[in-house]
């Protein structure tokens, strides 16, 4: 059955009059990127004056927050002391980098209280706040638990992960995250860019006989992406039928010449086989889509709440909670490298590949999550 309207931007099949989502989305955030200097003061403001609202995930502060946070970098220590003092604890990225004074309000607000659920929020406020003084507390919480801990189903330093690092038993830092962040954007179709996302492979899925892709292919010697630590190429290999029916993440082992060695999986339940729905229309899409990497860097969270946004660094818009794989080698936490919005890419699929590694091994994960 076709459909009766096209979006007007990009021709998109609709049911409806209008913007598709995505570029309803994109429509919006260039909108927020033209902001005048005054018309951010003037939303900071707003946020400081109802910052009660922003907890409750009220609009249009909860979408302003986020667009201050994720395009225009534009959180303000003033924003975080009114939280503070509201008791505000969520959305937790708003605490992220806070000032010191703001931290020991939150470290007195988590040894305070008796209650599971704010210590759950205020230990991610603190992972985002983020500095050597919070890692003590949360080792110490760690070692010594509060009794609301056992209503809770991980440790702090299962907690800190939500900041983009973790610890050990001897309070040694492991970084997750980078703290850098390039999006992908649509170019040209023969632009060259050293960033890939879904070069097609001759090799076929042992699960669903599908074709394998290189998800994602980077190129570390690009200036752009010094930030990674690669001295060569980084691939990334998966089904893309089977990706988000695995016992765990997608891995493979990767060379700096390009090369790659793919490690067995398994299906859920102990399937052997899974019916292929990629079709070859959606392979073709995928294989032959013009994503390239942006020639600037972006905040942080510039990809954090954006369901249309590909991202290299930076944070994740993690569908659930974060994740962040073991690496199957060394045992180490791995670090999150890059997400992919699948609809971005396949048009009617849903939820996002997110991307990890470990540099010392050269190993890769990659594990789907949708809601």
């Amino acid at each position: 059955m076709s459909l009766k309207y096209n979006c007007p931007s990009c021709g998109t099949p609709l049911g409806y009059q209008g913007l598709c989502w995505r570029c309803k989305s994109e429509q919006e955030r260039k909108t927020v990127l033209a902001w005048t200097p005054e018309q951010i003061v003037q939303k900071q403001r707003n946020l400081i004056q109802n910052i009660q609202r922003l907890a409750d995930m009220k609009d249009p502060e909860f979408t302003d927050f986020w667009h201050l946070l994720s395009y225009r970098d534009a959180i303000t220590s003033e924003i975080q002391r009114a939280a503070l003092a509201a008791e505000a604890f969520c959305p937790f990225e708003i605490y992220y980098h806070a000032p010191e004074d703001v931290r020991d309000g939150l470290i007195h607000a988590l040894l305070s209280t008796k209650d599971s659920g704010k210590a759950s929020n205020l230990m991610c406020c603190l992972a985002m706040q983020g500095d050597d003084r919070a890692l003590e507390t949360l080792l110490e919480l760690e070692k010594n638990p509060r009794p609301w801990r056992k209503k809770l189903y991980a440790d702090p330093s299962v907690y800190a992960q939500c900041g983009g690092w973790t610890f050990d038993k001897e309070g040694q830092r492991t970084q997750l995250n980078f703290d850098t962040c390039y999006p992908m954007v649509k170019g040209a179709p023969d632009e060259v860019s050293p960033v890939r996302i879904g070069r097609a492979r001759e090799d076929t899925c042992p699960h669903c006989g599908g074709r394998m892709v290189d998800m994602l292919v980077l190129d570390g010697w690009d200036e752009r992406l010094k930030f990674l630590g690669l001295d060569g190429i980084l691939t990334a290999v998966c089904c893309p039928n089977c990706v988000g029916f695995l016992k765990g993440p997608a891995f493979n082992r990767f060379t700096l010449d390009g090369g790659v060695e793919i490690f067995p999986s398994e299906l859920y339940d102990d399937a052997e086989t899974l019916e292929c729905y990629v079709r070859p229309e959606d392979y073709k899409a995928l294989t032959g889509n013009s994503f390239v990497l942006e020639k600037t860097p972006a905040p942080l969270f510039y990809g954090a709440a954006s369901e249309d946004v590909n991202t290299i660094g930076g944070f994740a818009n993690w569908v659930q909670d974060w994740e962040y794989t073991i690496c199957p080698h060394c045992g180490k936490p791995m670090k999150y490298l890059a997400q992919i919005q699948w609809d971005t890419v396949m048009d009617g699929t849903e939820g996002t590949l997110y991307i990890e590694f470990c540099p010392d091994c050269q190993v890769v994960s990659m594990q789907h999550q949708q809601t």
